[in-house]
């Protein structure tokens, strides 16, 4: 995968970064906040390769890539300046939901700490697999310098938390962070575990261990970035710098002392008291419904408004068994697609379900998801049982986690201890009914009769509602030929392309206008029978801006084969550098037997371009 390549085609295809008002990733998904999303194209989006899939959820226009997502966000960072975009930027945020903008802040702050969480989950649970079999004692240095290396980010959880918080909030990170660590500090620790009291300016102070918390230093956050513009606007240019750290510091870390912090803690007890009732309730029930739902919630991208629960539980009890529960749900899915490959004899749905399964039993699902089991919908229903099978077992079991972890085989042993051995019994239960149930009932590849597959592709009759004729006036070349990967691959679908002598773009079929690039370079266009097509005039001319193109429709309008659509300026376009070479494409070319395309030199406007073969 070119990293670099895919980074700029996402960010053009979502509108540009001036169209980006924030951005953050989790294991599969990159997530951006958009100013307009009307300017992203989600239908280009989908169809470029390594994507896996693209949604609108929780307020976030997120692109499924899978495993790489690390890199192509790294580039896309590189590449722009997207941290420096300013909040009053954000020209839709307060017409969002209350729900969609909390989990955007959930998923915001905690998602950058993925990577981190998945590293020291696994280093965790390997230590107490090692100290369990006698391979290693605790009182030796190595055992401490590694536990330390594991434990370290739930310890200062608080700092971690005041970098992402202040990111998402558009906050001072430096100051947040001083706040946070007045939290840990080793003096105020030690008066606490000493039970002294303290007071400030004759207030008293609740002193507790926030060195797991995650709560208080959120809110304290939060209030700073509303505070601090206030701040700004007391002190001259010429002080600012000294005098809005010196006002914030001296007044937040009291603040959080003696407000925040305490009532972060009690709604951090209460929220562990009332997942504890759940919980006990009836945790057979408990497992059997998170196994059950957690998959959905992943497709929709609102699981990580449960994150808080697993981290809250881990603070207040030091075990967290609702981490344990879902574990089942994640598996099962790549049972599902086990049952898939192990079923097709279709090449390409098995070229995607052996990866896809790998990477499910590691714990990234989207590849499962979103390639195989949603896609052939029975194998995610029957994965999404035997996810709720497993986590019913798991509930009755008592397992639960030892630390922060990302689900998946290799974070395994840090479930270790009460109930392990019914845990894994409940992982290998899930995989099989969901693997099982697919081979059985869950998919078949679609019936194809190779007798009716004529020898020649010209033996097809040709349908008028399958017929897409030539919108442009031109020389003829195959798609193959054309200077960009993405159409010259295939990726996008079937089709062929002009050069064309005369700037005027016609309606190839009878149909509406989906898409109208914001540029005015790009046409979608769905025939009345179903047929998806892109029209993109030129190589690079989203640089232009609109610069050359006059546009005659709008996006929704009904459309008559020979209608014109568009002007563009043929020599303006040259002379800018852009070549003005134009794909025609069928974007669902999947959907039908063929796309076959005229084999002349040259065509006029109106004569037949590309036969579909249905």
């Amino acid at each position: 995968m070119d990293h670099s390549k895919l980074a700029k085609e996402i960010l053009t295809l979502v509108g540009g970064e001036q169209n980006v008002t924030a951005l953050v990733h989790c294991t599969t998904r990159l997530r951006f906040k958009l100013k307009n999303r009307e300017k992203a194209n989600k239908a280009m989006l989908k169809k470029l390769p390594n994507v896996i899939q693209v949604m609108e959820m929780a307020g976030q226009f997120q692109i499924v890539i899978g495993p790489d997502v690390n890199e192509v966000y790294r580039e896309i960072m590189m590449a722009t300046n997207l941290d420096d975009v300013k909040e009053e930027e954000a020209q839709d945020e307060d017409k969002e939901s209350f729900f969609n903008r909390a989990i955007d802040v959930i998923s915001s702050i905690f998602t950058p700490l993925l990577g981190a969480m998945a590293g020291v989950g696994i280093l965790k649970g390997l230590l107490i697999l090692a100290v369990d079999f006698g391979w290693i004692v605790k009182e030796e240095g190595t055992y401490q310098i590694l536990h330390a290396a594991a434990d370290s980010l739930f310890y200062f959880m608080p700092i971690l938390l005041a970098i992402t918080s202040a990111r998402k909030f558009r906050t001072d990170p430096y100051i947040s962070v001083v706040i946070a660590g007045a939290l840990l500090y080793p003096d105020l620790i030690e008066i606490y575990n000493e039970g002294l009291d303290i007071t400030f300016l004759g207030l008293p102070i609740f002193l507790t261990n926030y060195s797991t918390s995650v709560i208080p230093i959120i809110i304290a956050v939060y209030v700073m970035s509303k505070i601090q513009p206030i701040i700004n606007k007391w002190f001259h240019s010429s002080i600012r710098t000294f005098f809005t750290p010196l006002f914030l510091i001296a007044t937040m870390v009291p603040l959080t002392l003696l407000v925040f912090g305490p009532f972060g803690t009690i709604v951090s007890k209460w929220l562990g008291i009332g997942y504890s009732f759940l919980y006990e309730g009836s945790p057979f029930i408990a497992g059997a419904i998170v196994g059950f739902f957690w998959q959905i919630l992943v497709i929709f991208g609102l699981h990580w408004g449960l994150v808080p629960i697993a981290v809250n539980n881990l603070s207040q009890f030091g075990l967290d068994t609702f981490a344990a529960m879902l574990t089942p749900a994640i598996f099962a899915q790549a049972g599902s697609t086990l049952g898939v490959w192990l079923k097709t004899r279709n090449k390409q749905v098995k070229a995607i379900s052996g990866p896809a399964t790998f990477a499910g039993v590691l714990g990234i699902t989207e590849p499962a998801i979103y390639g195989i089991t949603l896609r052939f919908k029975k194998p995610f229903i029957i994965g999404c049982i035997g996810g709720a099978v497993g986590g019913a077992i798991v509930g009755v079991s008592g397992a639960a986690a030892n630390s922060v972890a990302v689900p998946g085989l290799t974070t395994l042993p840090v479930y270790f201890g009460q109930g392990f051995p019914l845990f894994i019994i409940a992982i290998i239960i899930a995989v099989c009914i969901a693997a099982i149930g697919t081979f059985l009932f869950g998919y078949r590849d679609e019936e194809e009769d190779d007798e009716i597959v004529p020898s020649s592709k010209a033996e097809h009759p040709a349908i008028e509602d399958s017929i897409i004729y030539s919108p442009l006036a031109g020389a003829v070349i195959p798609l193959e030929q054309v200077e960009d990967e993405v159409f010259s691959s295939g990726a996008i679908g079937g089709g062929v392309a002009i050069i064309p002598t005369e700037g005027k773009l016609f309606s190839p079929v009878n149909g509406v206008v989906t898409s109208i690039f914001p540029s005015n370079h790009a046409f979608g266009i769905t025939s009345d029978a179903g047929i998806e097509i892109l029209i993109h005039i030129g190589m690079n001319t989203v640089q232009l801006g609109g610069k050359d193109f006059d546009v005659q429709i709008n996006k929704g309008d009904k459309i008559t084969k020979g209608q014109l659509l568009a002007t563009f300026d043929i020599m303006g376009i040259v002379h800018a550098g852009c070549s003005i070479t134009t794909p025609i494409v069928i974007t669902n070319s999947m959907e039908y037997l063929d796309v076959i395309s005229i084999e002349a030199e040259n065509v006029e406007v109106g004569e037949r371009l590309i036969t579909i073969v249905k």
